[in-house]
């Protein structure tokens, strides 16, 4: 199974980052929402990935600084929803996707419902080898840090406690719901740890891949399990397996995962979300 992508390192590699500072109208399809890490300036950063939609610009794109607990209810937008908004590539990360959100300028569009809409724009940029982007990460600094991969087999997930903030993420909570300010009509309700981390184990379709083992880095697991807070440790895994591996990675469910890897350590991917749309 071979598909050209815009990733493809030896096909068609996305464009570098602008080197102008120029605000720059980017319109998206959100596809991914990052699970929430706490800032002692914003009090929880989001990180948000989208597929770039302009005919001529098509690409990934990855969207940070976010605030979501910040945005107004109208501003709030979906993953799978269409949006507009300004923005400037991000200096101080090196990854080409990255770029500087300006949040007041978030224009909301159309939200795509499952599935077919979705596909449309998602299957063209599916990779088969996850081996093959990180081999290209270990070679050049600034390649693709973005991708939709689809496993050939999906051996489980790894279920093991959070343990809490870091005394530093502690600290820049507790910095942040401190703050006082009259004029400031803010949530400032400390960010909760989820009680669990996840991560898949999966092969990609490279001949000789030996396996992958990537931390969830989704919302929704934390959204879940926030959902589920009167349960038992015990409950609350069978109930996490349940959801994110034999209900969003069924065999009657075309998977693939959307990957992500670390700025200060390119060679790290994540998963930050699951694409399962039903087999055709």
């Amino acid at each position: 199974m071979t598909q050209l992508s815009f990733f493809d390192p030896g096909e068609a590699d996305q464009a570098p980052k602008p080197q102008s500072d120029k605000i720059t109208r980017l319109r998206l399809l959100v596809t991914v929402k990052a699970a929430p890490n706490p800032s002692e300036k914003y009090g929880e950063t989001v990180c948000v990935a989208a597929l770039r939609l302009d005919p001529s610009q098509q690409g990934w794109v990855r969207l940070y600084p976010v605030n979501h607990r910040e945005l107004t209810s109208n501003d709030r937008f979906r993953k799978y929803e269409v949006i507009s908004i300004n923005a400037k590539p991000a200096r101080q990360d090196p990854r080409r996707e990255s770029w500087k959100p300006i949040l007041d300028s978030i224009s909301r569009e159309t939200y795509l419902p499952p599935w077919d809409r979705r596909r449309r724009w998602l299957d063209p940029c599916i990779e088969d080898s996850m081996c093959r982007i990180n081999r290209a990460t270990r070679g050049r600094p600034d390649a693709p840090s973005l991708a939709l991969i689809r496993p050939a087999r999906i051996d489980g997930i790894r279920l093991t406690p959070h343990g809490g903030w870091t005394p530093d993420e502690q600290r820049r909570i507790d910095a942040y719901v401190n703050q006082f300010d009259l004029l400031d009509s803010r949530d400032r309700t400390p960010l909760e740890a989820p009680r669990f981390r996840a991560a898949y184990r999966y092969r990609c379709h490279e001949v000789d891949c030996k396996g992958h083992e990537q931390g969830i880095l989704d919302w929704e697991l934390v959204a879940f399990q926030r959902s589920l807070r009167g349960s038992s440790d015990t409950e609350l895994r069978q109930a996490l397996e349940q959801k994110f591996l034999h209900e969003l990675c069924a065999p009657s469910r075309d998977v693939a995962f959307y990957v992500g890897n670390q700025a200060k350590r390119v060679n790290v991917f994540s998963v930050l979300g699951v694409y399962w749309p039903p087999k055709r």
